[in-house]
């Protein structure tokens, strides 16, 4: 609730003002049937045609004010409501921008993507809509309940019998329909899920001509969230019903009972219409209040799942073990590193990993399919925390870097390239803002850029769709590396990123990479042995597991895995 009271915090002045009008514009409105009863009461039965002007007017003016204070709620309310749920926004993205990829494995994206904007929608919609109903009906019922028991006590007894029933009604409804916010908003997600994965994927899904599929999928996520959503709101909706069946209970028997004590003297005819009016009030009231609750439970539905988010324990942080240093030489050493992604899990991913990079080597990392090449490196620059053991960089725990200053001295270009929307030169700029053109043209010489860019329709000014959807697999890879250039970083790492281009432009990129970075470690994780061939040292993976180490020359003479993997390939190549 602290989290929620911080995102009000900035808009407290519209919350108030918004408040203040609402309660004034209550006490106009509370006073009108005071005034319509002296209109009946004295104007009327004494034919004073004055009297009913001026009390006329002054009706007049008070709907007039009320009315321009209900204005003015409307806008305080609306900007109070926009501004919180931008508040809750900003402040559950930056929570995700400190996210390790352990703590993003706790969501799904699509879940993510709702806690986002349909939780926060639903909560920014309960603050402009639902301000004016919470704070004008405990007024309006309070004082229309004092004005009523002031008029005629006996007929205001009605009210006691009739608001425990409502009470009870409510309470059914309520209790029923909380849970079952949650499960809709957990069927959006599902739908989320399902349109994400179509639209990142539509190309295979078009190539394998599985549209149908896709349909039928969506279909059973979009009937689920149907059929939620109509049992929550079917169950919401029994709310005006039940409403309505106090109110026009109550409203009979105050006409029956006040229309026999008209008939005695026991209350005059203006008093009669004065207290029905006030019945009214105290009747919409509480079906106002009514609506609040049901809004209120939804909205702390949606709080829930956001507030999940806001108060996930991130796991990769600055502590106590931080010191004010920086990268200098880019030595790295993994010491006896054992990693597993929970701690409940029986097996590690990695065991047992110890080697050593000099700064300037470059080094090759091997290995099938699924035997962690890319958790290994991840747990460089403290993507993922290592479970046992330590990774060193200069003879230091990479845990008493700050994180900014060990992320800022390695660059990655991950097993899955992504380029953002906006344009090439934006894209490059990721590795440094204020990267001059010549840097840029160097990166790109390097990585070999300088190839297609003149085929681009305006160069470093081309226009990138979402995720680079208008370059190759190999220009995408290309891109990266320049990308990753242009940090200069102490530490290169290379996650199967050449998979895409051809062997001699691997080769123009590996000697790139050693023209631009000659002092910096640069690691390569490879599937075809071309590409670390010429490294310094190997790393043979298997099974989470270093098989072996070695050059090129070495392993070929007295590593099975090695020897597999290179014959497998060079049989490939001479069919």
């Amino acid at each position: 609730m602290n989290e929620f009271l911080s995102c009000v915090k900035p808009y407290r002045r519209q919350a108030i003002l918004a408040i203040l009008c609402i309660e004034a514009e209550t006490v106009f409105e509370l006073i009108i049937p005071l005034v319509m009863a002296d209109i009946i009461d004295v104007g009327v039965a004494l034919g004073d045609q004055r009297y009913i002007i001026i009390k006329g007017l002054q009706m007049i003016g008070m709907a007039l004010i009320a009315l321009a204070l209900g204005q003015g709620y409307a806008r305080f309310a609306s900007a109070c409501g926009q501004g919180v749920g931008a508040e809750i926004r900003k402040k559950e993205f930056a929570k995700l921008q400190e996210f390790s990829f352990s703590n993003t494995d706790h969501f799904s994206e699509s879940s993510l993507v709702t806690r986002l904007t349909s939780d926060v929608t639903t909560i920014q919609n309960s603050i402009s809509t639902g301000l004016r109903p919470a704070f004008r009906s405990p007024v309006m019922m309070l004082t229309a309940l004092g004005a009523s028991f002031f008029i005629n006590t006996e007929l205001a007894v009605i009210f006691l019998i009739a608001a425990p029933i409502l009470g009870f009604l409510l309470f059914q409804i309520i209790s029923r329909v909380r849970p079952l916010y949650g499960v809709m908003q957990g069927a959006i997600d599902l739908v989320n899920r399902i349109i994400q994965e179509n639209l990142t994927a539509i190309r295979v899904v078009k190539a394998y001509v599985r549209g149908d599929h896709e349909i039928e999928k969506f279909d059973k996520v979009n009937t689920n969230l149907r059929t939620t959503s109509e049992r929550a709101f079917r169950l919401a909706a029994l709310n005006m019903p039940a409403m309505q069946f106090v109110m026009y209970g109550t409203i009979i028997a105050i006409l029956y009972f006040g229309g026999r004590m008209a008939t005695v003297g026991g209350i005059k005819v203006g008093e009669l219409t004065g207290f029905l009016s006030y019945v009214m009030q105290v009747l919409n009231s509480l079906m106002m209040l009514s609506n609040v609750f049901m809004m209120l439970t939804r909205s702390l539905a949606s709080w829930k799942r956001i507030d999940e988010v806001l108060e996930e324990e991130i796991d990769i942080r600055d502590d106590e073990h931080t010191r004010e240093i920086r990268v200098k030489e880019g030595d790295i050493r993994f010491d006896h590193v054992y990693f597993k992604y929970k701690k409940e899990a029986k097996e590690y991913v990695l065991s047992d990993i110890s080697f050593h990079i000099k700064p300037g080597q470059t080094v090759g990392i091997i290995g099938q399919t699924g035997s962690a090449k890319s958790t290994l490196v991840q747990l460089i620059p403290r993507l993922y925390d290592v479970t046992k053991g330590q990774v060193l960089i200069d003879g230091i725990p990479v845990r008493e870097y700050p994180i900014r200053e060990l992320r800022e001295s390695i660059a990655m270009v991950l097993q899955k390239n992504t380029l953002f929307s906006g344009t090439v030169r934006d894209n490059l700029r990721w590795g440094k803002e204020d990267a001059t053109d010549d840097e840029i043209d160097a990166a790109c010489k390097a990585a070999c850029v300088d190839e297609f860019l003149g085929r681009l329709s305006d160069g470093y000014d081309t226009e990138l769709g979402q995720g680079g959807v208008n370059v190759s697999g190999g220009q995408k890879q290309r891109l990266c590396i320049a990308r990753a250039l242009l940090k200069n970083p102490k530490v290169l790492i290379l996650d199967d990123s050449t998979s895409a281009v051809d062997t001699a432009t691997e080769a123009k990129i590996r000697q790139g990479l050693a023209d631009c970075l000659p002092n910096a470690v640069k690691i390569i994780i490879a599937q075809r042995i071309t590409s670390v061939l010429h490294a310094d040292q190997i790393i043979v993976l298997d099974d989470g597991k270093i098989n072996a180490i070695g050059n090129h020359e070495s392993l070929l003479a007295s590593n099975e895995i090695y020897q597999d993997i290179y014959h497998s390939q060079q049989e490939g190549a001479n069919l």
